[in-house]
């Protein structure tokens, strides 16, 4: 029942914000972008690691194209972590699982998320990513956590961007848990 549930938490937070453009760290939002979530990506240097594992896994043109959809977009710090360079030819399969696993469809706005976080009487709201992973977005204090299914934790920070199609939610840490490309 809970996954028959998913596509619908996902359309209720797509329908619920107002939230646009970039917020400040006061939470107040900028006029939306109209640059796409792949222009945004390759613009801001907090995402380097993350655009190399993008163009390595040929999945530039999804975020370059209609959408809407949210990336929970890991900063560079956060792939210090993984298992192998993810980035590099040798890892383009786990490189594309990785980035499916951090997005979901629609734009979601922090303030969307929290909305539907304090809907719910438990206290979390989940969605299911392009990998077909749940999500699962909780609070701790003002911060707003998100996991993976398989335990991995991330907190939104900094400021998110509302692009032309979609979000950036940037997170630090990855939502899955990596391993190495067999030695070849």
């Amino acid at each position: 029942m809970r996954w028959a549930l998913a596509p619908l938490c996902v359309m209720a937070l797509t329908a619920c914000g107002e939230g646009t453009g970039k917020a400040d760290g006061a939470g107040k939002a900028a006029a939306p972008s109209n640059r796409t979530i792949a222009a945004t990506l390759k613009d801001d240097r907090s995402f380097g690691t993350l655009e190399r594992v993008l163009d390595n896994a040929a999945l530039g043109d999804v975020l370059a194209g209609k959408g809407p959809y949210t990336v929970f977009a890991p900063l560079d710090a956060a792939f210090a972590a993984s298992a192998g360079d993810l980035g590099d030819e040798a890892m383009k399969a786990q490189g594309a699982a990785m980035l499916r696993a951090h997005i979901v469809p629609g734009a979601l706005t922090r303030a969307d998320i929290v909305a539907a976080i304090e809907r719910n009487g438990s206290g979390a709201a989940e969605m299911r990513t392009m990998a077909n992973t749940l999500l699962t977005f909780s609070k701790d204090g003002d911060s707003v956590i998100v996991s993976g299914d398989n335990g991995a934790r991330a907190r939104l920070t900094g400021d998110e961007t509302v692009a032309s199609n979609g979000v950036v939610q940037p997170v630090d840490g990855l939502l899955v848990r990596t391993t190495a490309a067999p030695a070849g």
